[in-house]
């Protein structure tokens, strides 16, 4: 097996593999859906490359809900298959994929009038049901009615006059963008070539096939033409500009929807539940997320900036004022210490409203040698993939070993109930509280090993980081070593969520973490006050556009931070990423 840490030596090596080999697949795109694909492409012996543009995870898959889910409201809109699929994939997740990644949550579900229980209570009895046909079916609890006060006791935080009782019933939930570069580093394992900060600026053609891509590395600006019998884009809300790149709108017609979650300390929220609320328009979540509280989400069209959506004052002012509908104290924007927007990738229908949207995928094959698929959910990316590379076999024409992802664990996966058993003899061998360890497992899984042995070797890295204690000064180390981190700003944003989890959003920790990384990245002194300088003026603009009434206003403001890895030098006919 190859190593599967995604490092710089790592990207090197792939790179230099990518400009000498003809690949069975190239995958355009390092969120959840290229991710899953190269993995399903790998574990069935086929060669397989993946290029992003930007960090894995960079767009939509590190800013969803970071549930894994059947979808409730799925099935008021009859979809009772997706719904089906989704729970099923929930227990594959929950039991063999990622159990150390993935993890139970109960959620409330309150209604104000009595006649509601009936219809409420067969929805939640019919989402139950459908898990049970899962064979995966973790087993977790069944739902259970409440009266108002049984609802009370959950989460007092509730006014009593806003139910007349609820139903309380179980999902899951993981870090999104820590689950897509799990996924990435299994794929790595098995002997993928994965690297990020490369832009796909064109396709290869022989006649009307694709047989590959042209690409730049955005670290160097050096061209690298890779070669593969198939290529596969993952592009998500980017799906119709690749077609353009190919010579106009296919099959697939996507439309963005943008989606805020305001974050909220947990102290704020009196709750040992999540919540779900209908909305005029879709559903909102209240999450928890450690010492945290998520809340969201907005549902609305979204025609600017792909690569980071601005959330606006009238976003925050929507979400604040529907959870506000509920909640015995009031919360105002002083409660409220991050922000993250993202844009699903919606297939495009005969409604206006995005709500309405199909959340179901579809592949295309528009011209030979070029695998398009869009659309989908978090929670199925793994059936999106087995589809996705389903077309690959068919475009190579031979025998081609079918899907084996739904038994194959993820890196850390393995071992994982044993060393939770563990976790205070790690405690006493390491000399981290018992807490620090638990912390580590639901990162890393087995993974903790490597972690661990980090800070035997260095102590230092056993501390804290000052400003966001919740994380030790070792993972920011291990993920440029390991996770494929390139930036300051992956590491905040994704490897860690800092970003949004600290009422600074990380600009305290910045300059910590940006030392720590210079001595793996090989940066110098300027490359290092570079990275925290434009981590700031990033954190700056994300705050300056959440003061704008409109999105026009907030996207001008956000569209105008500077990106740590200029792309100003290459010709982008449309974005791969």
């Amino acid at each position: 097996m190859a190593t599967t840490w995604l490092g710089p030596k790592e990207r090197a090596a792939s790179l230099v593999a990518m400009a000498e080999e003809e690949f069975d697949v190239l995958v355009v795109g390092g969120g959840i859906v290229g991710a899953g694909i190269a993995l399903d492409a790998v574990s069935r012996g086929l060669s397989t490359a993946l290029i992003e543009a930007r960090d894995f995870a960079s767009g939509t898959s590190s800013r969803s809900s970071k549930l894994i889910h059947g979808g409730l409201r799925y099935l008021e809109q009859l979809d009772f298959e997706l719904v089906r699929e989704a729970l099923h994939e929930r227990g594959l997740l929950l039991t063999t994929i990622a159990p150390h990644l993935v993890r139970p949550v109960p959620f409330l579900f309150p209604f104000s009038h009595h006649w509601e229980r009936a219809y409420i209570g067969a929805g939640v009895t019919l989402y139950d049901a459908l898990a049970l046909t899962s064979r995966n079916n973790r087993g977790l609890p069944a739902h259970r009615h409440l009266t108002r006060s049984g609802a009370l006791r959950v989460f007092p935080a509730l006014k009593r006059d806003a139910l007349a009782g609820a139903v309380q019933y179980w999902d899951a939930q993981v870090d999104d963008a820590r689950f897509v570069t799990t996924v990435l580093r299994t794929a790595a394992g098995l002997g993928a070539r994965i690297a990020p900060r490369v832009q796909a600026v064109g396709f290869l053609r022989e006649g009307e096939h694709v047989v590959g891509a042209d690409a730049a590395d955005l670290e160097t600006g050096d061209r690298v033409r890779i070669r593969a019998r198939q290529v596969v884009n993952a592009a998500g809300v980017w799906t119709d500009d690749i077609q353009e790149m190919v010579g106009g709108r296919g099959q697939i017609h996507v439309r963005a929807s943008k989606g805020v979650h305001l974050v909220v300390p947990r102290d704020r929220i009196q709750a040992s539940s999540g919540m779900i609320l209908r909305t005029e328009k879709s559903v909102l979540f209240v999450i928890p997320w450690g010492r945290h509280w998520i809340i969201g989400t907005t549902d609305t069209a979204w025609d600017l900036d792909k690569e980071n959506p601005a959330a606006s004052r009238a976003d925050i002012d929507y979400v604040l004022d529907h959870i506000n509908q509920v909640l015995r104290t009031p919360l105002g924007r002083d409660d409220v210490e991050g922000v993250y927007a993202g844009l699903r990738p919606l297939l495009s229908g005969e409604s206006e409203q995005t709500s309405k949207l199909s959340r179901e995928h579809t592949v295309a094959h528009p011209v030979p040698g070029l695998v398009l698929i869009a659309g989908g959910k978090y929670t199925t990316y793994r059936v999106m993939a087995e589809d996705a590379v389903d077309a690959v076999a068919h475009g190579l024409g031979g025998a081609v070993p079918a899907s084996v992802t739904d038994r194959l664990p993820l890196v850390g996966a393995d071992g994982f109930a044993a060393l939770t058993n563990q976790r205070h003899v790690l405690a006493r061998h390491s000399g981290l509280h018992v807490s620090r360890i638990g912390h580590l497992l639901r990162r890393y899984g087995s993974s903790i090993h490597d972690v661990l042995a980090m800070i035997r070797d260095r102590p230092d890295l056993g501390r804290p980081l000052d400003g966001a204690d919740d994380y030790l000064r070792a993972e920011v180390v291990y993920a440029a070593q390991a996770e494929g981190a390139r930036h300051l700003e992956d590491v905040l944003s994704r490897r860690t969520r800092i970003a949004f989890e600290t009422w600074d959003r990380g600009i305290a920790v910045a300059e910590e973490a940006a030392e720590l990384l210079a001595g793996v990245l090989e940066w110098d002194d300027e490359q290092t006050q570079r990275e925290v300088e434009f981590y700031r003026k990033g954190i700056e603009a994300e705050r300056a556009a959440q003061e704008q009434d409109t999105d026009q206003e907030a996207d001008a403001i956000q569209h105008g931070a500077p990106e740590i890895v200029p792309d100003t030098h290459i010709h982008r006919p449309g974005s791969a990423r």
